[in-house]
């Protein structure tokens, strides 16, 4: 079973910095695609960005320029450099993973369900 798990959130003012890790753990043998959701009281969960295992980028509109996505591959980890912060970028952040294979009992590597992080509450407010 592999697990996600986030970290760096918090309160900053506006137009200030913070920077968000995930690191997934279990037998992984490779994860294709990690990114970043957030959502705010009151709306739905939306994607803010990601990359793959290649390091290609995708990203929302709303933080095209602010934000910074990467990944270190040999620690699966994730990393969400949010810079230029706004109110309205007040949500609980979660990590997710797809395309994830972990290495099994015998040695094989089999394709395995995605993961979630639990979440990090990200404040922005002066």
């Amino acid at each position: 079973q592999v697990q996600l798990v986030e970290s760096g959130g918090g309160l900053v003012q506006p137009g200030g910095s913070l920077r968000l890790s995930c690191a997934a753990s279990g037998s992984i043998f490779s994860i294709d695609t990690m990114g970043w959701y957030r959502q705010a009281p009151g709306k739905q969960r939306e994607l803010i960005a990601d990359i793959s295992s290649g390091g290609t980028t995708n990203y929302a509109g709303s933080v095209k320029g602010r934000f910074t996505i990467s990944r270190e591959n040999a620690k699966n980890t994730v990393y969400l450099q949010m810079n230029s912060l706004k109110p309205e970028d007040t949500a609980v952040y979660h990590c997710n993973a797809e395309g994830i294979k972990v290495v099994v009992g015998d040695g094989s590597v089999w394709n395995t369900l995605d993961a979630w992080g639990q979440g990090t509450l990200v404040t922005v407010s002066s």
